[in-house]
């Protein structure tokens, strides 16, 4: 049995802090009212047409929360019954792995880390925010990711694979964006799970129309991640319960509830319904940071409409997700039932670091994994992101590319 310890983790939920220009360096000018950093008392907040975003408390970075800090109130063990904000406890300077590229490599060696995924912060507020001028949205993404290509690259040493974001709110930007990042030597690209507002309004973007971005993605071989974001669903639940703020960590307990995981469970219902997936079978699509619990209301709609209405599915639905669907589960979630329901291959570790929802360590796992045998380990913490994007495994097994051998028939 190979210690655990030993096992090459490719860590699929990690994130930078961008520095306050990440939005507006290369924003083009006619948009630069449109996107601006205001003073509110003795607090830095991020305007966007006019309207101040409080979804993340400080969009400077200067001062966040610890690495973990969170950590009782996502394993269920916050028996003070505090808040997010009592349980994070003094603010720190944002670590300048968060900051730059050559520092996370020094960290990731550090916490035993082999490779990373990175994903922006800012990007979650971005497209909820900007919305209602589609233009604004597409130039602020393409900004967001200029910004990235100076300060990051897309790749750094082949061990951190960053991730620009395409909005689909308007197609051929979409095809254009996705065209500047393979030129930049992207390897994933990040796109919202919500529907997108285009100059038709709102849609969803598995719709036909939007077949000729997804069949440039599928001839790119580009891995897509559908990343946990602002909720798009904000209207909705106000209706319930008109917010004090939206300040995700002051969100009551209906609105936790509510919420739930909505938006991950619609777009990849939309993803499979629309017939994306059917279209365009060679498509990689990753849920990260949108937990598994929606997994099996999904699964069950799918197949009672499978049922119902046959018509409307070309493909057993429950197979197009495992085909073409990865899951990374919140740390405290359950593995092995995801791994049960959508396949042993399919299942990737992510920390969150730096996030205070994440772990403060990455290896801080292993306390909440339950009886993983050493393929599973192999697997899950590295090889099925490795998968996920195209790379090489680590296992050196001989049999590592075939199903292990107590892999559930589903």
């Amino acid at each position: 049995m190979t210690d655990l310890n030993d096992v090459p983790i490719f860590d699929a939920d990690t994130h930078m802090y961008e520095t306050p220009d990440a939005l507006t360096k290369f924003l083009p000018e006619k948009f630069s009212p449109a996107v601006q950093y205001v003073q509110v008392g003795k607090r830095t907040r991020i305007a966007i047409l006019n309207k101040i975003t409080e979804f993340i408390p400080n969009p400077t970075f200067e001062k966040v929360a610890a690495p973990g800090a969170h950590e009782k109130f996502y394993s269920g063990q916050n028996v003070e019954g505090l808040t997010l904000r009592e349980m994070q406890g003094t603010a720190i300077e944002a670590p300048p792995a968060s900051r730059e590229p050559r520092a996370r490599i020094e960290e990731i060696n550090r916490q035993g880390v082999d490779a990373a995924l990175v994903y922006p912060t800012l990007a979650n507020l971005v497209e909820h925010s900007a919305a209602e001028d589609p233009d604004l949205t597409v130039a602020m993404i393409h900004a967001l990711n200029q910004w990235m290509l100076e300060t990051w690259g897309f790749t750094h040493e082949n061990r951190l694979f960053m991730t620009p974001v395409i909005t689909c709110a308007l197609v051929d930007e979409a095809r254009r964006e996705l065209e500047y990042l393979v030129d930049n030597g992207a390897k994933v690209v990040l796109i919202k799970p919500a529907p997108v507002n285009g100059y038709r309004g709102w849609r969803s973007p598995a719709l036909p129309e939007f077949d000729p971005f997804w069949k440039d993605v599928e001839d790119a071989g580009m891995p897509v991640v559908l990343h946990a974001s602002q909720p798009p669903l904000d209207e909705y639940i106000n209706k319930w319960e008109p917010p004090s703020t939206n300040n995700f960590m002051t969100m009551s307990s209906f609105r936790w509830l509510a919420l739930g995981h909505r938006e991950i469970s619609d777009m990849l219902g939309s993803l499979i319904c629309h017939g994306t997936l059917t279209r365009f079978p060679k498509l990689r699509i990753a849920s990260v940071e949108n937990g598994s619990a929606w997994i099996h209301p999904l699964f069950h709609d799918l197949a009672d409409l499978n049922k119902k209405m046959p018509q409307n599915f070309p493909e057993d639905p429950l197979e197009v997700f495992r085909r073409n669907v990865w899951v990374s589960p919140f740390w405290e979630g359950s593995v092995s039932d995801v791994v049960e329901t959508v396949g042993w291959d399919k299942v990737m570790f992510g920390s969150d670091y730096p996030h205070p929802e994440g772990l403060t360590e990455p290896k801080g796992f292993y306390k909440y994994a339950e009886g993983m045998s050493e393929r599973r380990a192999y697997d899950f913490m590295g090889d099925n992101a490795r998968r996920f994007l195209g790379l090489p495994l680590r296992n050196p097994s001989p049999d590592a590319a075939e199903a292990p051998a107590d892999a559930i028939s589903v």
